[in-house]
C-alpha cells in the first residue's frame, strides 16, 4: 500500500497541516492524545474533508480540492475500527458481519464469512445479540465486520485503547491473524509504543498536527528511550514451556529462559533493558537465574546512557547502560559479554 497526503484542516483552535509519503502494509501512525491522529485518519477515510489538498491510496485520489475530486466515504473502500465496537444493538452477530459484506459489489467480495468465522473463533457467537458479549467479544466481532467488507485497506484507530491489559493482549493476535490471513494492509493508530511495536513496520510520528518523523517502530522504541526516563523494553514471544523448580522454562535461540511464575503454553512477555546486568566474563557467582553468553552487535545513543544490542546466538536483546561502564567493561562491537537477567525481571503481557 502506497499512501500520499498532502492535505490541510482546521478545527477550531486546531490546525493539521501535514505533507508525506508512506509505504507498506502495516502502517502505524504514533503520537500523544490530542495530536490530530484520528483527525487524519478521519480524512483519509472520508470521514472529513480537508479545507485544501490531495490524498491519494494506491495512486488513486481519493482527494484533490484542485480538480474537485471527493470520493464518498462508501466508495473508497476503507474499513474501519475504532476504540468502542460501535455494534447495531438490534442485529444479531450475524447480522453484524453482513453488514459491511452486503454493501461491498458483488466483484470485490473475496473474504467469505466461512473464511472470517475460523480465523476469529466466532462460530459459536453468530447466533447471539452483542448485548450479551463480553468487551474482548465485541470488539472481535468489530474486527470481522470491518473485514468482511472487503475492504482495500483497514484503519484501526485505537482499537485496543478502550479494552485491559489481559483483553488487549488476547485481542492483539486476531487483529493480525485477520490482515495477515486476508492480505489486507492497515494503519494502526495509538499512543502506546508497545502496541506499535507488535503491530506495525513503518511508522509516522505525529505532534501537534504536524509530521514529527518518519521511521520504523524499532527506530521509535529508540528515540522514545533518549528521550525520557522510560527504558527500551525487549518483547519476547515465547513458547512450550517445561517446568523446572517452580519455574518455566522457554527455550529462546540457542538458550533456555527461567521465568519465575506460571507461564502460559504461548506467551509475550516484555523485559526492561535496565533489567539486564552485564559481565566481561564468566562471574563466578550469580544469584540470577539466566546467564546468556552475548555478542555485542551494536551500539547507539540513548540520551545520556548507551543502548547495547546483544547478539544471542540467533536472537536479540538490547541493554541500556551508563557511559563510565562502557569504558569500564571495554564494551564495543564484536567484543563477547555476559547477560546476567532475573528470572523475576519479565513481566507476562499475554
Amino acid at each position: 500500500m502506497e499512501l500520499y497526503f498532502d492535505a490541510q484542516k482546521k478545527l477550531n483552535k486546531f490546525f493539521l497541516d501535514m505533507n508525506f509519503t508512506i509505504e507498506g502494509d502495516r502502517i502505524g501512525i504514533f503520537g500523544p492524545s490530542g495530536c490530530g491522529k484520528s483527525t487524519l485518519v478521519g480524512l483519509i477515510a472520508g470521514l472529513h474533508h480537508p479545507d485544501r489538498g490531495l490524498i491519494r491510496v494506491n495512486g488513486q485520489a481519493v482527494f484533490d480540492s484542485t480538480e474537485k475530486v471527493n470520493i464518498p466515504v462508501e466508495h473508497r473502500r476503507i474499513g474501519m475500527v475504532f476504540q468502542r465496537p460501535h455494534l447495531f444493538p438490534h442485529l444479531s452477530v450475524k447480522a453484524n458481519l453482513l453488514y459491511g459484506y452486503k454493501r461491498c459489489a458483488p466483484g470485490e467480495r473475496k473474504i467469505t464469512l466461512e473464511n472470517l468465522v475460523d480465523v476469529l473463533q466466532i462460530g459459536d457467537l453468530l447466533h447471539r445479540g452483542v448485548n450479551n458479549l463480553s468487551g474482548g467479544e465485541k470488539q472481535r466481532v468489530a474486527i470481522g465486520r470491518a473485514v468482511l467488507s472487503n475492504p482495500r485497506m483497514l484503519i484501526l484507530d485505537e482499537p485496543l485503547s478502550a479494552l485491559d491489559l489481559s483483553l488487549k493482549f488476547q485481542i492483539i493476535p486476531f487483529l493480525k491473524k485477520s490482515c495477515e490471513a486476508f492480505s489486507i494492509p492497515y494503519l494502526f493508530i495509538s499512543h502506546s509504543l508497545t502496541e506499535m511495536r507488535i503491530m506495525t513496520d513503518r511508522v509516522l510520528s505525529v505532534v501537534d498536527g504536524r509530521v514529527s518523523g518518519l521511521m520504523t517502530a524499532e527506530e521509535l522504541a529508540r528515540d522514545a528511550m533518549g528521550k525520557g526516563p522510560v527504558p527500551y523494553v525487549n518483547l519476547l514471544q515465547l513458547k512450550g514451556p517445561r517446568r523446572i523448580d517452580g519455574m518455566q522454562a522457554y527455550r529462546w535461540g540457542d538458550s533456555e529462559l527461567l521465568i519465575s511464575g506460571n507461564g502460559k503454553e504461548q506467551a509475550l512477555y516484555e523485559l526492561l533493558s535496565t533489567d539486564i546486568i552485564l559481565f566481561k566474563r564468566h562471574p563466578e557467582a550469580i544469584s540470577a537465574r539466566n546467564l546468556l553468553r552475548c555478542r555485542v552487535s551494536e551500539l547507539f545513543e540513548a540520551g545520556s546512557r548507551i543502548g547495547v544490542v546483544l547478539a544471542c546466538g540467533d536472537e536479540k536483546l538490547v541493554a541500556v547502560i551508563v557511559r563510565e561502564s562502557v569504558n569500564d567493561l571495554d564494551i564495543k562491537e564484536g567484543v563477547e559479554v555476559y547477560a546476567a537477567i532475573k528470572a523475576t525481571a519479565f513481566r507476562e503481557l499475554g
